[in-house]
């Protein structure tokens, strides 16, 4: 349980410099329960398999990249099937909801969900809560089968429907407890695995035998840890169709330029990607990397020399980039939506309109600019072939969880293999684009932009993106963190489930 807002850590350290972050299980607040033989041993599926369950001191590790003399550093406990189980199958309650904005992907992580408790546990009992956290106390239940979901992932959206905001914490478990619902798949963002960590630390108060499982959810693919969030490959090759249809307008007139405004709040991973795979783009603006408009080196200036160049360009923007050059939105600028998020103005708009009258009361050279914005329609379609095999991963990854009886935990691959996560560290910060990284590096040089940045911008950036020591001070710990001594007694789990 959390003590002063401060999140109970169950640390394990090794030799060499190893660490364990692993993840709450049952047994931690519910002694003594009964396991039971993993169903997936008898499952005609996993027949050919040469081994079924994975090790139980598995784990992944955070940092690969090493040199002989690094500590082994921090892992996470590796995801997947376990030889024992805390849940018999016609035991099982479990729910599904969705929460936030959509992505693509939300369908099918459902579907996997609901097929896999079905076809490799043999749960019967699974139900949907319609419209976020508040259809928990608020709306009716949908019950989900494999037959009624069978085609969903061929759909945009969720048909769960989501909203934000609706926590109530204390009401959203009275539903659970009242319904009896033993295992609870919640997808979302950062917002709502924040949620989902308040809601698993209210169940383990009233020590009720609940698994909370989280998807984690971002189109901005600004989750901490994981590698990727699911959706993001999809709106990447969406935004594509985007930008290609603004090379078609800007290089189809004279001095054309075609702006497109991509996703992007704080990160600007979509602007980022889609320009690199895109090879039209001129120039990326994210909200990570600060640019000028006015001036010499300024985005203007740029822009004149290219359209001399080129005769037409071509113009991405991460709708959260240049927030701060917009005079117009700093009364605005604390205005938030229901989850938290800031509310931006249109920075494509404001662009636009920037860009039409620098040409115009100069005198400059006479423009055609087409102002793209495919926000919704990037968001709003089914996944592709990579997203679908990706959520597929991750609803068995959370399924084999949940039965194994961990709990309060979200799942995502890190460094391409599949882990248990503690919910703080995938919400305790924004994945974010490192502009001293060589990925943006790649980029600059893929569109010949300037980097907008003055050399003393350039000193302050790179002491703001020195990467912090991930490697735990166990005083540190200590100090800050309530941590659990579970050397020698299997790895953080309690005396008596060393088979899970």
């Amino acid at each position: 349980m959390a003590l002063d807002g401060i999140p109970k850590m169950k640390i394990v350290h090794g030799d060499a410099g190893y660490v364990l972050e692993d993840v709450p299980h049952l047994t931690d607040f519910i002694p003594d329960l009964p396991t039971y033989p993993n169903p997936l041993q008898d499952n005609p599926a996993y027949s050919v398999v040469k081994q079924y369950f994975v090790n139980h001191d598995d784990t992944v590790a955070q940092k690969i990249v090493v040199q002989k003399d690094s500590t082994r550093g921090t892992h996470f406990r590796r995801a997947g099937p376990r030889q024992k189980v805390y849940f018999e199958s016609d035991e099982v309650q479990a729910c599904i909801v969705t929460c936030g904005g959509l992505c693509p992907g939300l369908n099918t992580v459902i579907r996997e969900i609901v097929c896999g408790l079905a076809y490799m546990y043999g749960v019967t009992n699974i139900i949907g809560i319609e419209d976020g956290y508040k259809g928990f106390y608020a709306r009716n239940t949908i019950s989900l089968s494999p037959r009624s979901v069978n085609d969903i992932h061929k759909r945009g959206g969720t048909i769960l429907n989501t909203s934000r905001g609706g926590h109530v914490t204390s009401k959203i478990v009275d539903s659970i407890q009242d319904r009896g619902i033993n295992q609870v798949y919640i997808l979302g963002g950062d917002g709502t695995q924040r949620g989902a960590s308040v809601i698993f630390e209210e169940i383990q108060r009233r020590g009720l035998k609940v698994a909370v499982a989280g998807i984690p959810k971002t189109i901005d693919n600004d989750i901490a840890v994981i590698d990727k969030s699911f959706g993001f490959d999809t709106a990447v090759e969406e935004a594509q169709r985007a930008i290609n249809a603004a090379h078609v307008e800007a290089e189809s007139f004279e001095n054309g330029i075609g702006l497109v405004k991509l996703m992007g709040r704080y990160s600007g991973f979509i602007a980022m990607y889609a320009t690199l795979a895109s090879r039209d783009v001129d120039c990326c603006l994210i909200p990570e990397s600060p640019f000028y408009l006015e001036g010499p080196g300024g985005l203007f200036e740029f822009m004149e020399k290219r359209l001399k160049e080129n005769g037409h360009m071509v113009l991405v923007v991460a709708e959260g980039a240049g927030q701060e050059l917009i005079a117009e939105s700093l009364r605005t600028m604390n205005h938030q939506d229901a989850s938290g998020n800031k509310l931006l103005l249109d920075v494509g708009l404001w662009l636009s309109q920037k860009i039409k009258d620098h040409f115009a009361n100069k005198g400059k050279i006479p423009i055609n600019l087409k102002y793209i914005d495919p926000t919704y329609m990037i968001r709003a379609i089914p996944s592709n072939a990579s997203d679908n095999v990706y959520c597929t991963l991750l609803a068995h990854s959370a399924i084999h969880g949940a039965m194994a009886g961990y709990t309060g935990f979200t799942v995502g691959p890190v460094n391409g293999r599949h882990a248990y996560i503690p919910f703080h560290r995938v919400t305790e910060k924004q994945n974010k684009v490192v502009i001293t990284d060589r990925m943006w590096a790649r980029l600059l040089s893929s569109t010949n932009q300037p980097s907008f940045l003055s050399p003393i911008d350039m000193e302050q950036v790179k002491k703001e993106d020195e990467p912090a020591n991930q490697l735990f001070d166990q005083n540190s710990i200590a100090d800050d963190y309530h941590v659990e001594s579970t050397e020698g007694n299997n790895n953080g789990l309690p005396d008596g489930s060393t088979s899970c």
